[in-house]
């Protein structure tokens, strides 16, 4: 058999290319495309929002209501009526804040430890690390909640932030930004200096982890402030209840006052919407940023 019978033979002219991929490559498309994926995402939001100015008859309603009502603040009467809503918003705001800021101290330090210093074990170490957010969160549900009794935290807010204090992603991110963002050489030069090792991480490297730390920040209040699980296990008065919890216990087979609850979760939402803009600069410079400006 002669080479040229085994080698691709050129398409005729015309038929190189995939039919459709002309009308893919118009910009009207593409834009259409995006417009209907970030309406589909924005909808459930928005009627979050429009709901919670409606009573329950309306929101039921076919079809249902598209737009803004005049029911809000009775919404809300009825909402403080069944609930310490304020308080239990306050909890959320404590235990989320709590764990933020103790996840941005012990991840940074973690993260710097494992990046910076030679020690035994720290491979091992590292992966164990690594291992553990293979693991299923509900595993640790029983473990936690009997050494939170045997302590006497049960019903108490550090029962919810002390347990989450660290996590394995926030190690593994800060050691990863450390180790690719932090030049050696500006640490030695630190320690020639004559500052301690804690002043070098508090003055030289701290400041340097801006991106890596709002990003960790607002990860870290998000999921402290949708958490369901763990408030539920260690939580008993309804007013030390985090908000989840609070607004899941509006529902009842028979009862349930949608407008209330509706207005309750769009108040829930206020927070992550603000932490949101006040972080996203820097959420977009922690992944993307890859060297030290300055």
């Amino acid at each position: 058999m002669k080479r040229a019978d085994v080698m691709p033979q050129p398409l005729p002219a015309g038929r190189d290319a995939w039919p459709g991929r002309a009308w893919l490559s118009r910009p009207w498309l593409a834009w259409t495309l995006i417009l209907a994926g970030a309406a589909v995402l924005v909808a459930p939001l928005y009627f979050t929002f429009v709901f919670a100015t409606h009573g329950r008859t309306e929101i039921f309603n076919s079809p249902p209501p598209l737009w803004f009502g005049s029911q809000a603040l009775s919404n809300l009467h009825l909402l403080e009526e069944r609930l310490p809503f304020w308080r239990n918003l306050g909890m959320s705001l404590y235990v989320a804040g709590m764990t933020t800021l103790l996840n941005l101290l012990l991840c940074s330090m973690a993260g710097y430890a494992f990046a910076i210093y030679q020690f035994r074990f720290k491979r091992p170490l590292f992966a164990l690390v690594l291992g553990s957010m293979m693991l299923p969160s509900f595993l640790h549900m029983i473990p936690s909640f009997m050494v939170m009794d045997a302590l006497g935290w049960i019903d108490e807010p550090r029962a919810l932030y002390v347990p989450a204090a660290a996590s394995a992603l926030g190690i593994f991110l800060m050691r990863q930004y450390i180790g690719s963002a932090i030049p050696r050489d500006l640490i030695d030069a630190a320690r020639m200096d004559g500052c301690s090792e804690f002043r070098i991480f508090r003055s030289v490297v701290l400041p340097l982890l801006k991106p890596a730390l709002g990003t960790l920040g607002l990860i870290t209040f998000i999921a402290s402030w949708n958490n369901f699980v763990a408030p539920l296990v260690v939580m008993r008065s309804p007013e030390h209840y985090t908000l989840p919890l609070a607004l899941r216990s509006m529902q009842t087979p028979n009862n349930t006052e949608w407008g209330a609850l509706m207005i309750g979760s769009a108040i829930a939402m206020l927070p992550l919407l603000v932490a949101y803009v006040l972080s996203a600069r820097r959420l977009v410079s922690g992944l993307t940023a890859g060297a030290v400006r300055g």
